[in-house]
């Protein structure tokens, strides 16, 4: 790309290929179908495979764009292994790494950290940190090194960014944010930084994405008290909301962007 590009060729993803892990559903559905919709191929994981092959009979059907539905546990090396590899042999390229699987278990008898089971700790830190890791460090050495070019977006948390007042919980029978959550989140962006340091020398950049809360039907009372903890006044919104921010980072409208944590909370961290 020479001279002064169009902001249409800014935002292109005609040709690439992306990798989403977690993209069969939710914000990963939402970021796959957004990079589909720039012109990039995928592959996206579920640990369902049926889950993954229904989401990407989707995205195939209403984009146009070639989607390979892959099986994978984020903590399984050999998984990961697997999948990565078979992307590769479906693509021949990796060229954006959407690390987005993770999940939580929270409930309200084991969410606070003098209550918290130490093998639920240890789930969350595997699934949100190590498999972030372990995604990475292959794409990185089989795709984005060989090729001398890549880019890498975490999906980090506000949970990673400010401690979290838990009195939003109370009376909606929720367990909510834990420590462990909070700490793996973290972990994810100094990990986006550290990555996004190193590995420039390759044309390889790593972003980072951390989302507020997202209205699911979640009780009254925890969206009363959520929305007025937040400047905008409302939670974020499925199938809108995650699906620009994810295209700035995987495209050249970014190109200068690296070692960033792009938070889009409605303002909630500000205050």
């Amino acid at each position: 790309m020479t001279g002064s590009p169009h902001i249409r060729e800014l935002f292109d993803l005609t040709g690439q290929v992306a990798l989403v892990t977690g993209g069969a559903r939710n914000l990963g559905f939402d970021m796959a179908l957004a990079l589909a919709e720039a012109g990039a191929d995928l592959a996206i994981t579920s640990r369902s495979l049926d889950r993954a092959r229904e989401s990407a009979g989707k995205i195939a059907a209403d984009t146009g764009r070639r989607v390979l539905p892959l099986e994978l546990d984020v903590t399984d090396e050999e998984q990961v292994k697997a999948a990565v590899d078979g992307c590769l042999a479906e693509y021949g390229r990796i060229d954006i790494l959407v690390n987005n699987s993770g999940n939580i278990i929270s409930t309200p008898q084991t969410a606070q950290i003098e209550n918290r089971p130490y093998e639920d700790w240890l789930h969350t830190i595997n699934v949100n940190l190590n498999g972030t890791f372990l995604c990475s460090k292959y794409v990185v050495a089989k795709a984005m090194i060989p090729a001398s070019r890549g880019c890498i977006i975490n999906i980090g948390s506000i949970a990673g960014v400010i401690g979290r007042d838990r009195r939003v919980y109370e009376g909606a029978d929720m367990g909510g944010s834990t420590v462990d959550y909070e700490a793996a989140k973290g972990g994810v962006i100094a990990l986006t930084r550290d990555m996004a340091a190193y590995l420039a020398r390759y044309n390889i950049r790593v972003n980072c994405i951390s989302p507020g809360g997202f209205f699911r039907n979640q009780p009254e009372s925890f969206v009363a008290a959520y929305s007025e903890s937040t400047p905008m006044g409302r939670m974020g919104i499925d199938g809108k909301e995650m699906k620009g921010p994810v295209v700035f980072l995987a495209s050249e409208a970014s190109s200068y962007c690296t070692g960033h944590n792009l938070v889009i909370d409605g303002g909630f961290t500000i205050w």
